[in-house]
């Protein structure tokens, strides 16, 4: 719990302010040094061209900004003890983040070779936005991140996943006044009606009105004070303003709005954890209006850069080819006094680097920013046994989600501390609704009579926002902890986004030896494209798959359970990974059940398998082979499989069924991918191969191209086809029926022929048959609707 300053009123000395400023005007020192040095870190001699990056890259516009805050906060975390860490939304000032972790010591700790010299100094400068070094934001690499700020939105939102079930971390964020116009960070806004002062950690907002973007003003800078803070009160904060461009005056002021805001938030935690009920606090948060590229030039070729979108990038281009830049930059680096903030070796002078916080108090080696070192296993309960019993071969019914809602709800009871289900307003719908026996949903709003599931203590988390659900859930992951995200099919585009950086940053931490891995994003995609045939075709696309396929393939993870037992086995394993980005696509309507608990354990460590009970090949060569993914393809794939042994009894069928989608990539393009020599003995190298896949068919052909028997390969999946029907129209929509695969067996298995015509022509009857009932009843046909296996 944060602390209470032992007299808010006292104000800072002069001597201390000093201090403030001279780490501020170190960090500036390096954050410039970092956009335009090579060499001559420390000015010893006049700057020439050779000391001057060819390629200029990086951001200064918010760097002064940053190092403001960063100063500040850490004078607070030594003053109070605080268990704090950093979100910076401007991601791009990532000079800013660099210069702070070099000056506390943990840049160096964790990259040797970047000491805290001279010798340092010049590779800290060099490696930015360099060839071989780090990029221009604030990456993994940089130690106390947990948040890129590549693209802007996300700030809030992984700072308040942080914060959940962490009770003494305080989550600083800062947030870009460009970011804050993005819709995510809009909605973040709210995520304060999910945090509850019992039991979470606090975020403490920190809204940075510099004024500008790249080429604009920007919105909350310009409209009127009066709005934006009454904005901000009506999102339930209490805001308080500093602004300022005097730097002793705004570092005063700045110090006490601080130590107001944490000894509110302690007021605020020490409240509600004294018992009683828990309500939504107004919590405090900073509006920090200071100059963009303050202290950076005035000017250039007579045209205002402070304080104007000019400062953004790189406020002097020319620097190598032009003396009169190049003298500018060397007036400016010396405005800063180098030769007061740094020895004669290059270290940071004991006046600065006493400062900082020590050992994981400071911000940038906060064990939580590094959240696999703090990971924990789930206490899992045994998903064996939660299985479906199987009698006859598809029976029970039942649907696969509500199946796993059960086991969901007992995983919440055994992990009070480290799990939590989010959702859109999903839960229930997407058939976890026995979650609600274990957990209310978190909410710290009104709450009346009538309503249901409702408490601020709760571990499942909806709320009408993807947005919100993967940033919580991120910022959850990356501290630490487990968690699962239901969602329709349909709309899990919306953060197709954030799915990118999410697994840009999985990618890259597996290559930095001091980032520990941390739990899978997981992903349960129910409602999917073949049930939503109620809503129709507004809610029908199944093509988030081919977007998680594109990322890395060491990352990624796409599961197509057929049946409840198979979903349970899947789903444990998923919350046992590691560092992977699983996605679960399984259905909540009724459907059979295919495998034994054994059979489905056994067929998902496979992968893929033959379906020995649903084809006629055993001990032969087929004559062709019956593959499908998904469930609703499954349950067709087995129904033609029954027609053609009924049909057609002397044609050997192989029936495959594919719950592991990245098996039928090689081996040499991901880790779960089937060597040539299986996959040949499985699907053979010349016989027709009839694909039942649950989205995009092109997906299919993508992942198997370099097969063999890829020319044999045909794909029927989701053709762009729907409306509001029938389950059974849908499929017939987009020729993924029963009928039509058989009729697609009758074209492509040579020796049939004109042997099946008269079968030919009873599918396609079939097909209108079942169509003209719909139309007819508005319901499907009986012989598809009562068909049961056998």
């Amino acid at each position: 719990m944060v602390k209470t300053s032992t007299d808010p009123r006292v104000r800072l000395t002069d001597g201390e302010l000093d201090r403030i400023d001279a780490y501020w005007r170190a960090a500036n020192y390096l954050s410039v040094g970092q956009i335009y040095l090579l060499a001559n870190p420390l000015l010893r001699e006049p700057l020439a061209p050779e000391h001057i990056k060819p390629r200029l890259l990086g951001h200064w516009g918010t760097d002064p900004g940053l190092n403001l805050v960063y100063v500040h906060l850490n004078r607070a975390i030594v003053a109070r003890d605080l268990d704090m860490m950093l979100v910076t939304g401007p991601g791009h000032g990532a000079p800013a983040i660099i210069a702070n972790t070099w000056l506390e010591g943990t840049f160096s700790e964790r990259y040797p070779s970047v000491g805290r010299d001279e010798i340092g100094m010049t590779e800290l400068f060099r490696q930015f936005s360099f060839p071989g070094g780090v990029p221009s934001h604030v990456a993994a690499d940089v130690p106390g991140s947990i948040h890129e700020g590549g693209e802007l939105g996300y700030s809030l939102m992984h700072a308040y996943g942080a914060a959940f079930d962490n009770p003494d971390l305080v989550v600083a964020c800062v947030v870009g006044d460009g970011e804050a116009e993005t819709g995510p960070l809009a909605g973040s806004w709210l995520s304060n009606v999910f945090l509850n002062p019992a039991r979470d950690g606090a975020v403490l907002p920190i809204l940075h009105l510099n004024g500008f973007k790249i080429a604009n003003p920007t919105v909350y800078a310009r409209i009127p004070e009066t709005d934006l803070l009454s904005i901000l009160r009506g999102y339930g904060y209490q805001p308080y303003v500093v602004a300022g461009d005097q730097p002793m005056e705004v570092h005063r002021t700045l110090a006490t709005t601080l130590d107001r805001a944490l000894d509110e938030i302690a007021e605020i935690q020490s409240r509600a954890r004294r018992g009683g009920r828990v309500e939504r606090p107004r919590w405090p948060m900073i509006v920090l209006r200071t100059p963009k590229g303050w202290t950076g030039p005035a000017e250039v070729d007579g045209v205002p850069v402070e304080g104007t979108f000019r400062s953004h990038q790189v406020p002097l281009s020319e620097v190598r080819t032009n003396p009169q830049h190049r003298a500018e930059l060397e007036r400016w680096l010396r405005s800063y006094r180098p030769e007061e903030l740094f020895d004669p070796t290059g270290a940071p002078v004991p006046a600065i680097a006493d400062l900082a916080p020590l050992g994981g108090r400071r911000m940038s080696a906060n064990p939580h920013t590094n959240g696999g070192e703090l990971l924990r296993d789930l206490v899992l309960p045994d998903y064996r046994e939660y299985g479906v019993p199987v009698g006859e071969r598809g029976e029970p019914v039942v649907g696969a989600t509500g199946v796993l809602g059960d086991w969901v709800r007992d995983v919440i009871r055994a992990n009070p501390d480290r799990f939590r289900l989010l959702g859109p307003d999903e839960v229930e719908s997407n058939g976890l609704g026995a979650a609600f026996e274990a957990s209310d949903r978190t909410f710290l709003g009104a709450i009346e009579p009538g309503d249901e599931h409702l408490a601020p203590e709760g571990r499942i988390m909806e709320v009408l926002s993807e947005h919100l659900c993967q940033g919580w859930l991120e910022g959850y992951l990356l501290t630490g902890r487990h968690g699962v995200f239901t969602s329709y099919e349909a709309f899990i585009h919306i953060v197709d986004s954030m799915l990118n950086q999410h697994a840009k940053w999985l990618k890259v931490t597996r290559d930095i030896p001091w980032r520990r891995p941390i739990a899978s994003l997981n992903y349960l995609l129910s409602s999917h494209v073949w049930r939503q045939d109620h809503n129709g075709f507004s809610h029908q696309d199944p093509g988030f798959i081919d977007h998680v396929v594109n990322k890395k393939a060491e990352v990624v993870r796409v599961y197509l359970p057929p049946d409840a037992n198979t979903l349970l086995s899947i789903m444990d394993h998923c919350l046992r990974s590691r560092h992977y980005i699983n996605v679960v696509i399984a259905g909540k309507q009724g459907a059979p059940t295919w495998l034994s608990m054994e059979d489905a354990i056994l067929h998902c460590r496979r992968g893929l398998g033959i379906w020995d009970w649903a084809g006629t090949d055993t001990g032969t060569q087929p004559d062709v082979v019956l593959a499908c993914a998904g469930d609703v393809p499954t349950l067709e794939t087995l129904a033609a499989a029954e027609l053609l042994r009924h049909h057609l009894p002397q044609l050997k069928v192989r029936v495959v069924n594919i719950v592991d989608l990245m098996r039928l990539q090689p081996e040499s393009e991901h880790p779960h991918g089937l060597p040539d020599s299986e996959f040949n003995t499985i699907f053979t190298t010349d016989k027709p191969i009839i694909f039942a896949y649950h989205g995009y068919p092109w997906l299919i052909h993508r992942l198997t191209y370099r097969r063999t028997n890829h020319p044999n390969l045909h794909v029927r999946g989701y053709k762009e086809e729907g409306t509001t029907t029938t389950p059974f129209d849908m499929v017939m929509l987009n020729d993924l029926d029963r009928f039509h695969l058989v009729i697609d067996v009758i074209d492509r298995v040579p020796q049939l022929g004109p042997t099946a015509a008269h079968l030919r022509q009873a599918m396609v009857d079939a097909r209108q048959e079942c169509r003209d009932y719909t139309r007819t009843y508005g319901e499907d046909h009986p012989m598809v609707a009562d068909w049961h296996w056998g």
